[in-house]
C-alpha cells in the first residue's frame, strides 16, 4: 500500500546537518541544487543560542528557493529551505514543524540527531538525511533512524569537508548510501528521487522470475558474510532490495545480482542494511517502568540474601538494552 501524496506536500523532506565549516558546504549544496525539485529542505546546524539567526539571509544568496526560519506549526512546503532557529529543538509532526525548549543543557545538545530521529518517525521512507562538514558525531544516530525507516542517507566526502568529523562518523556506520562532495550531492539526490519515482512499486516482489535472482542474492550474501537470509521476512528483504536498486538506479533484481558480483563491497552494505537496528537507553519507557516497579522488586524479594540474580538480555545490539536493565536493577537495589 502506498499512500497518495497530497499535491501541496513535498515529495520528500531532506534534513541537512552541519556544524563547523557547514555554511560553506550548505552554500555549495544549494548553489548546485535545482529550484524545482519538489523537495523540502531543513537545515539543522549548531548555532549560538544567544545569537540572532542570520543563516536564512546568508543562504538566500545561493538559491532561488525561498529560505526562511522554521516557525512553530509551519508546514513544510516543496521547493523551500527551512533553517532551525537558535536555542530550540526542532521536531516535525505530519509535515509541520514543532519547536521545543531544549531538554539537554547547553554543550550536550545533539540537535541534528534530535531532528533526524523525529523526521524518520514522521516521514518514514520519504525522509532524507544529509551530513555535511562539522566536528563531532552529531547526526550519526539520527541517520541510523532514517535508514531504519527506509529513508535515504547521504554524507559529504570527508576529503572535501572543512571539518571531517561528522561526515567520517556517519560514514563509519557503513550505512551511508551516497558519499560525494557537497556540490555533487544534489545531482545524486535528484537521480535517486527520479529513479524511485519511475521504478514500479514492489519491483522486486513483482518480477516475473524473482525467486531465481533472489536466491542468487542469498547465495552471494552467505558466501560473503556466512549468514543465510533466505528465512528472513520476505517483505523486509524486498523493501531493502528495492532501496538498493534505487540507490544504484538499476532496473531489476537481475541487474542488481550482476552489480553484487562486480562490486563485492555492496554485499557488506546490503548485509548491514538488512540487519540495521536503532537502539537507545531505556528505549521503551513503559516497559522499563513495569520492570522497575513490579518485576525486579518481586525477583529481589524472592531471593535469599547473598544468592545470585542472573539477567539475560537477548538481542542486546550495541549494549544499550543490557546497560539499561543494569541501571534499572541498580536503582531497585538502592
Amino acid at each position: 500500500y502506498r499512500a497518495a501524496r497530497r499535491p501541496s506536500g513535498p515529495e520528500r523532506i531532506v534534513g541537512l546537518g552541519c556544524s563547523a565549516g557547514g555554511l560553506e558546504a550548505c552554500e555549495q549544496f544549494l548553489a548546485h541544487l535545482a529550484p524545482d525539485t519538489g523537495l523540502a529542505f531543513v537545515l539543522v546546524s549548531h548555532l549560538d543560542p544567544d545569537r540572532k539567526g542570520v543563516m536564512p539571509e546568508l543562504l538566500q544568496r545561493c538559491t532561488r528557493m525561498k529560505v526562511c526560519q522554521a516557525e512553530d506549526g509551519m508546514k513544510a512546503r516543496p521547493n523551500c529551505v527551512y533553517v532551525i532557529p537558535p536555542n530550540v529543538d526542532l521536531s516535525i509532526l505530519h509535515g509541520k514543524f514543532q519547536l521545543l525548549e531544549p531538554s539537554a543543557p547547553r554543550g550536550l545538545r545533539l540537535p541534528i540527531d534530535f531532528f533526524f530521529k523525529h523526521l524518520a518517525q514522521d516521514q518514514k521512507e520519504r525522509s532524507v538525511g544529509i551530513i555535511l562538514s562539522g566536528m563531532g558525531t552529531d547526526g550519526t544516530q539520527g541517520l541510523k533512524a532514517i535508514k531504519e525507516g527506509m529513508g535515504l542517507v547521504l554524507a559529504q566526502d570527508p576529503a572535501s569537508a572543512k571539518y571531517d568529523g561528522m561526515p567520517r562518523s556517519a560514514i563509519g556506520t557503513g550505512l551511508v548510501d551516497i558519499v560525494a562532495p557537497a556540490m555533487d550531492l544534489p545531482a545524486r539526490l535528484a537521480g535517486f528521487v527520479k529513479h524511485a519515482g519511475s521504478l514500479p512499486h514492489q519491483a522486486v516482489a513483482g518480477e516475473a522470475e524473482p525467486s531465481s535472482a533472489l536466491e542468487k542474492v542469498f547465495v552471494l550474501l552467505r558466501a560473503r558474510t556466512g549468514t543465510d537470509f533466505s528465512a528472513y521476512k520476505a517483505t523486509t528483504i524486498h523493501r531493502r532490495l528495492e532501496r538498493r536498486l534505487n540507490v544504484h538506479q538499476l532496473e531489476s533484481l537481475a541487474h542488481y545480482v550482476r552489480y553484487l558480483q562486480e562490486n563485492p563491497q555492496e554485499l557488506d552494505l546490503l548485509f548491514r542494511e538488512l540487519l540495521i537496528g536503532v537502539t537507545s537507553f531505556f528505549r521503551d519507557p513503559a516497559a522499563y517502568q513495569v520492570l522497575q516497579e513490579k518485576a525486579i522488586p518481586q525477583l529481589l524479594e524472592s531471593k535469599a540474601p547473598g544468592s545470585p540474580l542472573r539477567v539475560w538480555v537477548p538481542g542486546c545490539a550495541t549494549g544499550e538494552e543490557a546497560y539499561s536493565v543494569m541501571l534499572a536493577l541498580t536503582e531497585c537495589l538502592d
